[in-house]
């Protein structure tokens, strides 16, 4: 997915996790560039930012240096980086909830006080650069699944969030296009420097990014599960500065994966020759854009595919918020846009926004997952099965345990499969054969609500499973999958126990 959950590292710390990365001219102003990185994927609405990382976005000039077989880019001069840090929290005004404060540190010598989440971010003095840090709709849109074919399906990140660090620049000041106006630009999340340390040493860094889809199609492409994963590695690299001894072995794995994309659709478009210099290209990997050209939602690659079909390129490249990246990329790399594909769906969850900070407020609308089942039975002789709080009832549980009795009682479950889940009683009502309840911990998400009632329904009676949450910490998407899992098995065993409306 883009960059999210990139290997194995990220999964151990999701904080640190880059997930995409942004290129485009400011809608507010043209004279301006917007550049973003978004880490902590599917993360919930009271994510901070770790303190124990600095989060950059480096850019330095390109130049094309061969085109058609033999295109290269080639990166020159000094960087130009932009870093936030961040602090822990500090408590609110009464009422109020903590603040969490950065610093961000600029080109030109600069730094730039923030307060996360503030919407209107800050600004220096003299108006040269402003920037962001907050909780946002993750606008990445991946909506196939792709195992050994590719299908249709809906958004995969659909309700999700991620953190931004966003910086907006004057272009002349800053990049001095005269001198040359295409550039290359990643993003990085490194640890901060420890000292002392008992037994081994940090990593040089965490996470770094360029095109969307290095790591998870390319070096870890989902139609080779038997290879080594490289990703782990990869993020490891220097960017700009590909390991030399390591060089050979990641280009051997995108010119392997470059030519399994070229086949899923059994029909070769590739040249021998063109893959070799396509995998030639990305081995270097950093989002191309050109600030003397228009940067749109589908100018995103053109840079590198003008450049690979011997051409100079026609739009500044880079990334737009609202960029459909996975539909453009699998065109190029299964048919070399002989054919569009298209997934499920091209719209995030929400859209970009015309004015600053560009991305989408967070998603913060409860979730529901609502099931029921009629039963051929009584409605008081299923409450007296479904209506007790710690009842054995649900296939999946493996053993309950309660805490307390009554509102404010809590049952501690304990799944087949060893997961275990805590949910307190928060209102009974036997007379109306209903209750509600809470997640305190287990399921992924957070502001969880959820409500068994049984009903009257003719001869027989009808329960009803409800839920309301916001997923944290797993995608929205997979934490329905979980919630209506529990619930359908739930109820389906009910029928088994007290068979279906005759």
């Amino acid at each position: 997915m883009s960059d999210h959950i990139d290997g194995p590292r990220q999964i151990g710390d999701p904080s640190a996790d880059l997930t995409d990365l942004f290129a485009f001219t400011s809608p507010e102003n043209p004279a301006r560039t917007v550049l973003a990185a978004n880490v902590f994927p599917t993360c919930g609405q009271d994510a901070i930012f770790s303190n124990a990382i600095t989060h950059s976005i480096v850019v330095r000039r390109a130049k094309v240096a061969g085109i058609g077989d033999a295109a290269k880019f080639e990166i020159s001069g000094p960087e130009i980086r932009f870093s936030a840090r961040f602090n822990v929290l500090e408590r609110g005004s009464p009422g109020q909830k903590p603040v969490q404060r950065g610093t961000f540190n600029l080109p030109d010598g600069q730094t730039l006080e923030v307060i996360v989440n503030e919407e209107r971010g800050a600004a220096t003095p003299d108006g040269t650069f402003r920037v962001f840090a907050g909780l946002r709709s993750d606008p990445f849109v991946l909506a196939w699944l792709l195992g050994s074919g590719l299908i249709k399906f809906q958004n995969l990140l659909q309700n999700d969030n991620v953190l931004c660090v966003l910086v907006e620049f004057d272009t002349h000041r800053v990049l001095a296009p005269h001198k040359g106006s295409l550039f290359g630009v990643i993003a990085e999340t490194v640890p901060l420097l420890r000292y002392g340390e008992f037994i081994g040493t940090q990593p040089p860094r965490m996470d770094w990014v360029g095109r969307p889809e290095q790591t998870n199609f390319l070096l870890n492409n989902p139609a080779t599960p038997d290879v080594d994963d490289l990703r782990d590695l990869w993020n490891q690299q220097t960017p700009f500065a590909i390991a030399p001894e390591l060089r050979a072995v990641f280009l051997q794995r995108l010119k392997e994966s470059l030519t399994k994309w070229d086949m899923r659709d059994a029909q070769q478009d590739w040249t021998p020759a063109a893959l070799a210099a396509h995998a030639n290209v990305r081995l270097d990997d950093y989002l191309l854009f050109d600030v003397a050209k228009p940067i749109t939602d589908n100018s995103h690659l053109e840079i590198e595919k003008s450049t690979l079909d011997g051409r100079a390129h026609r739009t500044g490249g880079g990334r737009t918020v609202d960029a459909d990246v996975i539909d453009v990329l699998l065109t190029w790399l299964v048919n070399r846009d002989r054919e569009p594909l298209q997934g499920g769906t091209t719209k995030t969850t929400k859209p970009g926004t015309k004015a600053f900070p560009y991305f989408a407020s967070p998603n913060s609308d409860l979730q529901s997952v609502v099931q029921s089942v009629g039963l051929d039975a009584a409605p008081d002789d299923v409450w007296s099965v479904v209506g007790q709080f710690g009842g054995y009832w649900n296939p999946l549980v493996a053993e309950i345990k309660l805490v307390g009795t009554g509102v404010g009682g809590l049952r501690v479950i304990q799944t087949i499969d060893g997961k275990r889940i805590i949910e307190r009683l928060e209102a009974v009502d036997n007379t109306g054969r209903t209750y509600r309840y809470s997640n305190i911990s287990g399921i992924p998400a957070s502001d969880y609500t959820g409500t068994l009632a049984v009903t009257s329904n003719g001869n027989g009676s009808s329960v009803e499973w409800r839920a309301q949450y916001l997923a944290d910490g797993q995608a929205d998407l997979a934490v329905r999958t979980i919630i209506s899992t529990f619930f359908r098995a739930g109820l389906d065993n009910l029928k088994q126990r007290f068979g279906m409306p005759k």
